[in-house]
């Protein structure tokens, strides 16, 4: 192969995605955030770099006090020290995130260790890093009382004593609250549509030439507000999503 022939990166994801090792390239793409998991692409020269190249590769200056991890393949984070080398082709991690902190807070999720650069940590966050399916959750063990649900708005404080530690298991069936055209409804799914909305503002029966139009705000999906059309569905909070309903009378 000549130096015409590298191509200009090879990137970590294709490869573990593909059961294969890094192929020899001018850079090697990877994922990385900063203060939290918005990942973006980014790339370094090398197979093996130094802690402070990863950073330095992202614009991050090595001596602002940046915390720096791998996130590998089981879950876990490692920490990876400044002049400390990290094989990029035996290790399997694609994503590394960096905290600008002079202080790092240790918790579990599943029991895998998970080091977080900032005193608290957003739901949306651990829900992010369980990889949870719809009828799961995220909770906080509470030993000797009951596991704490931690929905994807939650703020989770981690400076309390000792190592806080979350688990994932089947969601518990909940009523939630909305509040349809300023009158809270209670209702059984996270998920609910254009018609059942409109049964709820206007109950019984309907003339065929009656048109319903509705909007929404506060809602758990994104976006968080807008326009529902018929046969679409939101994504709703456990409580405060409000929805308004018109009907008109076509002529």
């Amino acid at each position: 192969m000549t130096l015409d022939d590298i191509p200009d990166h090879d990137d970590l994801s294709d490869a573990l995605r593909e059961d294969r090792p890094l192929r020899k390239a001018r850079a090697y793409r990877i994922r990385f955030a900063v203060d939290g998991l918005k990942f973006r692409k980014l790339e370094v020269p090398d197979p093996i770099p130094l802690g402070r190249q990863i950073l330095a590769a992202a614009g991050c200056n090595p001596n602002d006090n940046f915390s720096l991890f791998a996130i590998l393949a089981s879950g876990d984070f490692e920490d990876i020290r400044l002049d400390e080398p990290f094989d990029l082709r035996a290790r399997g991690a694609e994503r590394f995130v960096a905290f600008q902190t002079d202080r790092d807070y240790k918790l579990t999720l599943d029991n895998r260790q998970i080091e977080w650069g900032k005193p608290a940590i957003a739901g949306a966050a651990l829900y992010k890093l369980a990889e949870v399916d719809d009828d799961e959750a995220v909770f906080l063990q509470k030993r000797g009382g009951t596991d704490q649900l931690v929905e994807p708005d939650d703020l989770m404080d981690l400076n309390e004593p000792g190592i806080e530690r979350f688990i994932t298991a089947p969601r518990p069936d909940a009523t939630c609250i909305i509040v349809i055209n300023s009158r809270p409804r209670e209702v059984e799914d996270r998920h609910v549509t254009f018609e059942e909305v409109v049964k709820l503002a206007f109950p019984g029966a309907h003339d065929p030439n009656v048109i319903f139009s509705m909007t929404f705000r506060h809602a758990a999906s994104k976006p968080h507000a807008g326009e529902l059309a018929a046969g679409g569905f939101v994504k709703i909070k456990k409580k405060g999503t409000v929805f308004n309903v018109t009907r008109t009378v076509q002529s």
